[in-house]
Protein backbone atom coordinates (compact mmCIF):
# COMPACT_ATOMS: atom_id res chain seq x y z
CA UNK A 1 0.00 0.00 0.00
CA UNK A 2 1.53 3.36 -1.02
CA UNK A 3 2.34 5.90 1.65
CA UNK A 4 -0.27 8.63 1.88
CA UNK A 5 -0.64 11.86 3.82
CA UNK A 6 -3.05 10.31 6.30
CA UNK A 7 -1.12 7.04 6.73
CA UNK A 8 2.21 8.85 7.24
CA UNK A 9 0.75 11.20 9.85
CA UNK A 10 -1.60 8.55 11.30
CA UNK A 11 -4.52 10.94 10.97
CA UNK A 12 -7.17 8.35 11.86
CA UNK A 13 -5.42 7.50 15.12
CA UNK A 14 -4.83 11.18 15.86
CA UNK A 15 -8.46 12.15 15.39
CA UNK A 16 -9.58 9.27 17.58
CA UNK A 17 -7.66 10.64 20.59
CA UNK A 18 -10.23 13.31 21.52
CA UNK A 19 -12.40 11.20 23.80
CA UNK A 20 -14.91 13.02 26.00
CA UNK A 21 -15.29 12.31 29.71
CA UNK A 22 -18.47 14.39 29.89
CA UNK A 23 -21.74 13.60 28.10
CA UNK A 24 -20.35 15.53 25.11
CA UNK A 25 -20.21 19.02 26.58
CA UNK A 26 -19.37 21.22 23.60
CA UNK A 27 -16.26 22.95 25.05
CA UNK A 28 -14.52 19.81 26.23
CA UNK A 29 -13.32 19.29 22.65
CA UNK A 30 -11.38 22.56 22.71
CA UNK A 31 -9.95 21.75 26.15
CA UNK A 32 -8.67 18.35 25.01
CA UNK A 33 -7.20 19.56 21.71
CA UNK A 34 -5.41 22.53 23.31
CA UNK A 35 -3.72 20.34 25.90
CA UNK A 36 -2.83 17.60 23.44
CA UNK A 37 -1.26 20.29 21.25
CA UNK A 38 0.70 21.56 24.25
CA UNK A 39 2.14 18.11 24.82
CA UNK A 40 3.17 17.79 21.17
CA UNK A 41 4.93 21.15 21.33
CA UNK A 42 6.63 20.14 24.60
CA UNK A 43 7.92 17.05 22.80
CA UNK A 44 9.32 19.18 19.97
CA UNK A 45 10.95 21.61 22.41
CA UNK A 46 12.68 18.73 24.21
CA UNK A 47 13.81 17.41 20.83
CA UNK A 48 15.35 20.78 19.90
CA UNK A 49 16.93 21.42 23.31
CA UNK A 50 18.53 17.97 23.32
CA UNK A 51 19.91 18.72 19.86
CA UNK A 52 21.36 22.03 21.10
CA UNK A 53 22.89 20.29 24.11
CA UNK A 54 24.53 17.78 21.78
CA UNK A 55 26.03 20.62 19.72
CA UNK A 56 27.43 22.20 22.87
CA UNK A 57 28.66 18.87 24.22
CA UNK A 58 30.45 18.04 20.95
CA UNK A 59 31.96 21.53 21.01
CA UNK A 60 30.67 22.30 17.51
CA UNK A 61 30.37 25.85 16.16
CA UNK A 62 27.73 27.45 18.38
CA UNK A 63 26.22 29.18 15.35
CA UNK A 64 24.77 25.79 14.38
CA UNK A 65 22.62 25.94 17.52
CA UNK A 66 21.04 29.30 16.62
CA UNK A 67 18.48 27.85 14.23
CA UNK A 68 17.13 25.32 16.74
CA UNK A 69 17.05 27.87 19.54
CA UNK A 70 15.08 30.30 17.39
CA UNK A 71 12.69 27.46 16.59
CA UNK A 72 12.16 26.85 20.32
CA UNK A 73 11.47 30.56 20.83
CA UNK A 74 8.89 30.53 18.03
CA UNK A 75 7.19 27.49 19.57
CA UNK A 76 6.99 29.38 22.88
CA UNK A 77 5.10 32.17 21.12
CA UNK A 78 2.65 29.56 19.83
CA UNK A 79 2.21 28.22 23.38
CA UNK A 80 1.34 31.70 24.61
CA UNK A 81 -1.09 32.23 21.72
CA UNK A 82 -2.82 28.96 22.59
CA UNK A 83 -3.77 30.57 25.91
CA UNK A 84 -5.66 33.18 23.86
CA UNK A 85 -7.59 30.36 22.20
CA UNK A 86 -8.32 28.66 25.53
CA UNK A 87 -9.58 31.95 26.97
CA UNK A 88 -12.38 32.00 24.40
CA UNK A 89 -13.96 29.45 26.76
CA UNK A 90 -15.82 31.15 29.61
CA UNK A 91 -15.58 29.99 33.25
CA UNK A 92 -19.13 28.61 33.07
CA UNK A 93 -18.30 26.68 29.92
CA UNK A 94 -15.30 25.12 31.68
CA UNK A 95 -17.42 24.29 34.73
CA UNK A 96 -19.82 22.38 32.48
CA UNK A 97 -17.29 19.52 32.31
CA UNK A 98 -14.70 20.27 35.00
CA UNK A 99 -16.01 17.70 37.49
CA UNK A 100 -15.62 14.98 34.87
CA UNK A 101 -11.84 15.55 34.90
CA UNK A 102 -11.75 13.96 38.39
CA UNK A 103 -8.08 13.64 39.47
CA UNK A 104 -6.59 14.65 36.11
CA UNK A 105 -4.56 17.88 36.22
CA UNK A 106 -2.09 19.78 34.07
CA UNK A 107 0.08 19.61 37.18
CA UNK A 108 0.73 16.00 36.12
CA UNK A 109 2.33 16.90 32.76
CA UNK A 110 5.57 14.96 32.96
CA UNK A 111 6.90 16.47 29.74
CA UNK A 112 6.65 19.94 31.31
CA UNK A 113 8.68 18.60 34.25
CA UNK A 114 11.20 17.21 31.78
CA UNK A 115 11.46 20.66 30.24
CA UNK A 116 12.02 22.25 33.64
CA UNK A 117 14.75 19.73 34.42
CA UNK A 118 16.36 20.27 31.02
CA UNK A 119 16.35 24.03 31.62
CA UNK A 120 18.03 23.63 35.01
CA UNK A 121 15.05 23.88 37.37
CA UNK A 122 15.44 20.65 39.34
CA UNK A 123 12.98 19.49 41.99
CA UNK A 124 12.91 15.84 43.06
CA UNK A 125 9.40 16.14 44.48
CA UNK A 126 7.97 16.04 40.96
CA UNK A 127 9.51 12.60 40.40
CA UNK A 128 7.83 11.16 43.48
CA UNK A 129 4.41 12.19 42.21
CA UNK A 130 4.55 9.24 39.82
CA UNK A 131 4.47 5.55 40.85
CA UNK A 132 7.84 3.87 41.32
CA UNK A 133 8.87 1.62 38.46
CA UNK A 134 6.71 3.33 35.82
CA UNK A 135 8.19 4.47 32.52
CA UNK A 136 7.19 8.06 33.31
CA UNK A 137 9.12 8.05 36.58
CA UNK A 138 12.16 6.52 34.87
CA UNK A 139 12.06 9.26 32.22
CA UNK A 140 11.88 11.97 34.86
CA UNK A 141 14.67 10.38 36.90
CA UNK A 142 16.88 10.30 33.83
CA UNK A 143 16.22 13.99 33.09
CA UNK A 144 16.71 14.89 36.74
CA UNK A 145 20.14 13.25 36.82
CA UNK A 146 21.25 14.61 33.44
CA UNK A 147 23.06 17.90 32.74
CA UNK A 148 20.92 20.94 32.02
CA UNK A 149 21.41 22.99 28.87
CA UNK A 150 23.11 25.65 31.03
CA UNK A 151 25.64 23.08 32.26
CA UNK A 152 26.40 22.11 28.66
CA UNK A 153 26.89 25.79 27.84
CA UNK A 154 29.31 26.19 30.75
CA UNK A 155 31.32 23.16 29.59
CA UNK A 156 31.39 24.55 26.05
CA UNK A 157 32.72 27.88 27.33
CA UNK A 158 35.41 26.10 29.35
CA UNK A 159 36.52 24.14 26.27
CA UNK A 160 36.63 27.41 24.31
CA UNK A 161 39.12 28.78 26.83
CA UNK A 162 36.94 30.79 29.20
CA UNK A 163 37.59 30.61 32.93
CA UNK A 164 34.50 28.82 34.17
CA UNK A 165 35.25 27.85 37.80
CA UNK A 166 35.47 24.15 38.66
CA UNK A 167 32.80 24.46 41.37
CA UNK A 168 30.31 25.44 38.64
CA UNK A 169 31.37 22.62 36.31
CA UNK A 170 31.32 20.08 39.13
CA UNK A 171 27.88 20.90 40.49
CA UNK A 172 25.70 17.79 40.77
CA UNK A 173 23.56 17.40 37.68
CA UNK A 174 20.46 17.17 39.87
CA UNK A 175 20.94 20.62 41.38
CA UNK A 176 19.19 23.73 40.07
CA UNK A 177 21.17 26.47 38.37
CA UNK A 178 22.40 29.09 40.83
CA UNK A 179 24.20 32.39 40.15
CA UNK A 180 27.99 32.69 40.20
CA UNK A 181 29.93 35.94 40.29
CA UNK A 182 32.83 34.29 38.45
CA UNK A 183 30.53 33.17 35.65
CA UNK A 184 29.08 36.67 35.46
CA UNK A 185 32.57 38.12 34.92
CA UNK A 186 33.11 35.68 32.07
CA UNK A 187 29.74 36.56 30.54
CA UNK A 188 30.45 40.28 30.70
CA UNK A 189 33.75 39.69 28.91
CA UNK A 190 31.93 37.65 26.24
CA UNK A 191 29.41 40.43 25.64
CA UNK A 192 32.25 42.90 25.09
CA UNK A 193 34.50 40.73 22.91
CA UNK A 194 32.61 37.86 21.24
CA UNK A 195 29.49 38.85 19.30
CA UNK A 196 28.43 35.31 18.23
CA UNK A 197 28.63 33.98 21.79
CA UNK A 198 26.88 37.08 23.09
CA UNK A 199 24.15 36.44 20.52
CA UNK A 200 23.65 32.92 21.86
CA UNK A 201 23.47 34.33 25.40
CA UNK A 202 20.72 36.69 24.27
CA UNK A 203 18.80 33.75 22.80
CA UNK A 204 19.02 32.09 26.22
CA UNK A 205 17.62 35.27 27.77
CA UNK A 206 14.80 35.18 25.20
CA UNK A 207 14.13 31.55 26.16
CA UNK A 208 14.06 32.42 29.86
CA UNK A 209 11.75 35.36 29.23
CA UNK A 210 9.51 33.25 26.98
CA UNK A 211 9.08 30.59 29.65
CA UNK A 212 8.23 33.26 32.22
CA UNK A 213 5.73 34.85 29.82
CA UNK A 214 4.03 31.51 29.28
CA UNK A 215 3.89 30.89 33.05
CA UNK A 216 2.31 34.30 33.61
CA UNK A 217 -0.31 33.84 30.89
CA UNK A 218 -1.08 30.38 32.24
CA UNK A 219 -1.54 31.73 35.78
CA UNK A 220 -3.88 34.51 34.65
CA UNK A 221 -5.87 32.11 32.48
CA UNK A 222 -6.38 29.75 35.44
CA UNK A 223 -7.22 32.67 37.74
CA UNK A 224 -9.88 34.09 35.40
CA UNK A 225 -11.36 30.60 34.94
CA UNK A 226 -11.48 29.17 38.50
CA UNK A 227 -10.39 32.09 40.69
CA UNK A 228 -8.79 30.93 43.94
CA UNK A 229 -10.34 27.45 43.88
CA UNK A 230 -8.12 24.39 44.08
CA UNK A 231 -7.08 22.96 40.75
CA UNK A 232 -8.30 19.68 39.34
CA UNK A 233 -6.62 16.68 40.95
CA UNK A 234 -6.36 18.58 44.24
CA UNK A 235 -3.47 20.83 43.17
CA UNK A 236 -3.16 24.24 44.81
CA UNK A 237 -4.31 25.94 41.62
CA UNK A 238 -3.44 29.60 41.17
CA UNK A 239 -1.42 29.91 44.38
CA UNK A 240 0.96 27.14 43.32
CA UNK A 241 1.31 28.61 39.84
CA UNK A 242 2.05 32.08 41.22
CA UNK A 243 4.98 30.67 43.18
CA UNK A 244 6.59 29.63 39.91
CA UNK A 245 6.56 33.14 38.45
CA UNK A 246 9.63 35.32 37.93
CA UNK A 247 12.15 32.63 38.86
CA UNK A 248 14.90 32.96 36.23
CA UNK A 249 16.29 29.82 34.64
CA UNK A 250 19.65 31.46 33.87
CA UNK A 251 20.18 33.94 36.75
CA UNK A 252 23.70 34.93 35.71
CA UNK A 253 22.41 36.35 32.43
CA UNK A 254 20.00 38.57 34.35
CA UNK A 255 22.46 39.61 37.05
CA UNK A 256 24.89 41.12 34.54
CA UNK A 257 22.26 43.49 33.10
CA UNK A 258 23.03 46.16 35.70
CA UNK A 259 26.74 45.93 34.88
CA UNK A 260 26.44 46.85 31.21
CA UNK A 261 27.93 50.25 30.38
CA UNK A 262 28.45 52.25 27.21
Amino acid sequence: MPLTYHSYLKIEELLDLQQFRSPEEHDEMLFIIIHQAYELWFKQMLHELDYISNILEQHEDIQTAFHSMKRVLTILKVLVHQVDILETMTPLEFLSFRDYLETASGFQSYQWRELEFKLGLKSEIHIHRFPEGTDIRKRLQLRYNSPSIWHHFMVSLKLTGYGIPSEVLNRPYNSSTTPSEEVQKVLLHIYKTNAPLAGFCELLVDLDEGIQEWRYRHVKMVERTIGSKKGTGGSAGVEYLKNSLFKPLFPDLWEIRSSFSK
